[in-house]
């Protein structure tokens, strides 16, 4: 899979040909069609992987950190303005692969599934932080932060993956945790003050 997305993107999804891929990856082309049986089912199985290790990767940090609620939630939201979820070629991958979402049912179906896991594993950590400040945790509430959090951070790691020249990627970790911090009602410093400091 890794040979697969590096290739598209370097040169796209027209440009990543089978060769291109096996030669890569150090593998047939014989290999290939045996486990994917075409070119499509290939890069359809790589979005669904690219998809995944975004969320897992992020998923991860949060999992490794040893702090409360808040350290878990602020490592999850650092972990998609940093390294290596933050780059250049995560951000042309998804280039790539989302304009495939509205017009071929296999990608709506990962897109619409990863999107899915994201939320819930959002859901999941905003909750206890919300209770940690007394604030409303339902699952509605979770659910509508969530989606609002999940547009914050997509917004900031295209626009920061793209590396415009327009702002410093330094920024983004203090942007989204104080971003973060009032869109979802914490006091100043719940996840960006001075005690989360490493």
């Amino acid at each position: 899979m890794e040979a697969t997305l590096s290739c598209i993107a370097r040169h796209g999804l027209t440009g990543a040909t089978v060769r291109r891929i096996t030669d890569e990856a150090g593998v047939t082309a014989g290999l290939v069609r045996h486990y994917f049986g075409s070119k499509d089912e290939l890069i359809t199985n790589a979005y669904s992987y690219f998809v995944g290790q975004l969320t897992d990767e992020a998923e991860e940090r949060a999992r490794q950190s040893k702090g409360d609620p808040a350290e878990q939630l602020r490592q999850f939201l650092l972990a998609n303005m940093t390294t290596p979820n933050l780059s250049e070629e995560k951000v042309s991958l998804w280039a790539a692969f989302v304009g495939r979402v509205r017009y071929e049912a296999p990608f709506a179906d990962i897109h619409r599934e990863g999107y899915r896991d994201f939320l819930a594993v959002l859901e999941t950590l905003i909750e206890p932080v919300l209770v940690l400040h007394g604030l409303p945790a339902g699952s509605t509430a979770c659910r509508r932060h969530a989606i609002a959090l999940n547009g914050l951070i997509d917004g900031l790691w295209v626009e920061g993956s793209l590396n415009s020249g327009l702002f410093s990627r330094a920024i983004l970790p203090d942007l989204i945790l104080e971003a973060s911090e009032r869109l979802l009602g914490l006091p100043a410093g719940s996840l960006s003050g001075p005690e989360h400091e490493q």
